[in-house]
């Protein structure tokens, strides 16, 4: 079970103070904030078949459509790095805060483009806020979760990142016909105004960012408001060689630096690799299956139920999964989902009844999806908690090179003309790469 350090702990009060808040709040929270992030993510991929086809004011090419699909992941790769490592420094609160209000105008700006260059360039915009936010929700979850039920936690939360895509292909099969594919993002802003006072009122701070602060009172009397179990920073001579004062860690730099000494090294690399695997076959996915089932010759309606099941298979499966991953460690779990993932995507490539398709497409959905919402978790149990915001926010930053990558990979597989089973190779053989980092992530020694 992870994770295989063993983190200095104390009781969150003494005496033990009875938890007048629930940890649920915080992971309802973060998993609403996530519904919102999947909803603004994956409603492109409901909107792509309307830029091909004529419907919109503008007709793309295949070419363009993966480029301006790939402008969102690429703010999410520097909003991911850069508040992954800001969040130990200002607070997990604020940057979730900010991130929410941020997507929010920027998805506003998505709404209202006169043009797919400034289109383009307001998705970008909006995934600097969108990349923020994924961290700091994992790591709030992984913090406020039961120290048992860290995976199974995480991968229910997680599941908002699913729900909001099914919300997504489901608004888009309603609105489109009538108000446009515009009316989709609309939406998304109004998600967004909506969550943001909850969030301001309700959202509680991280406890051990308080505790490696040298904010002791604060961090004691929220752990006992909440009823958690604080971890003790670990010391300085098993991360890195700086410290603060006391023996307390040093933020930033230092902190990422220690993704680096040879006790972690490895699996930094190893869990960048995944993880970029992960997001590759997700968002190349999200944005492509429904025109490839579309060029299979399903009608729009019954190309956009693929992806609504994709995602559908995401909330059925990972929870069940994550709570797998808790009993018999992550590495078997996330190792097994990629092989089944290869297998599903490949298997999409012969001629099967539709039923069977769609049943294959909802394993897919949770072994792709719900494979990288594990790796997440598995992430961050990896890292001490001190380096758990920093040790996701970089992987998930590196990683969206493969977000990056999926639209882009996947454009160009279906302009090639090596015809539609090649589409479904295509994403197989990513899932193999992912099952092989995870077999070589090595455990930590204490």
């Amino acid at each position: 079970m992870q994770p295989s350090h063993s983190p200095h702990v104390h009781s969150a009060s003494s005496p033990q103070a009875t938890p007048t808040r629930s940890r649920s709040l915080v992971v309802a929270l973060c998993c609403a904030t996530i519904i919102i992030d999947g909803y603004d993510l994956i409603v492109y991929g409901t909107v792509v078949p309307s830029l091909l086809d004529g419907s919109a004011e503008w007709t793309l090419s295949k070419a363009e459509t993966g480029r301006i699909g790939s402008y969102a992941l690429v703010g999410m790769l520097f909003g991911a790095m850069m508040t992954g490592t800001i969040t130990d420094l200002i607070g997990r609160r604020r940057i979730m805060l900010g991130c929410i209000a941020w997507f929010t105008a920027a998805m506003a700006l998505v709404a209202v483009a006169p043009t797919p260059e400034l289109f383009g360039f307001a998705r970008f915009i909006a995934g600097l806020g969108l990349g923020g936010v994924v961290p700091t929700a994992i790591a709030l979850t992984i913090e406020y979760a039961h120290p048992n039920h860290r995976s199974r936690t995480n991968a229910l939360m997680f599941c908002g990142y699913s729900v909001g895509g099914i919300a997504a292909a489901l608004t888009a099969i309603v609105v489109i016909p009538g108000l446009g594919w515009r009316a989709v993002f609309w939406i998304g802003v109004v998600l967004g105004v909506l969550l943001l006072p909850f969030a301001w009122r309700m959202l509680p701070e991280s406890a051990s960012y308080l505790l490696a602060r040298g904010r002791d009172d604060e961090a004691r009397q929220l752990a006992g408001q909440f009823g958690l179990t604080l971890e003790e920073p670990e010391p300085a001579s098993t991360t890195t060689d700086a410290s603060g004062p006391s023996g307390r860690r040093l933020h930033g730099l230092s902190t990422l630096k220690a993704l680096f000494v040879p006790r972690f090294l490895a699996g930094t690399l190893l869990f960048w690799l995944g993880t970029g695997v992960g997001l590759l076959l997700v968002y190349g996915l999200n944005t492509w299956l429904a025109q490839i089932m579309r060029e299979a010759g399903y009608p729009l309606g019954s190309a956009l139920a693929f992806l609504l099941v994709l995602n559908l298979g995401a909330i059925i499966g990972t929870p069940l999964l994550g709570a797998l991953a808790d009993r018999v460690g992550s590495k078997p779990v996330t190792v097994g989902m990629f092989l089944v993932a290869a297998v599903c995507i490949f298997l999409l490539s012969f001629e099967l009844p539709s039923m069977l398709l769609f049943a294959l497409v909802g394993v897919a959905g949770a072994c792709t999806i719900g494979t990288t919402i594990l790796v997440n978790a598995y992430t961050a149990n990896y890292y001490p908690a001190h380096m758990r915001a920093t040790g996701l926010g970089w992987a998930l930053g590196v990683g969206r090179l493969g977000a990056i990558l999926g639209p882009i990979y996947g454009a160009f597989i279906l302009a090639s003309g090596w015809g539609l089973d090649a589409n479904f190779y295509a994403f197989a053989a990513p899932a193999l790469v992912g099952a092989a980092a995870m077999v070589l992530v090595p455990a930590l020694r204490k």
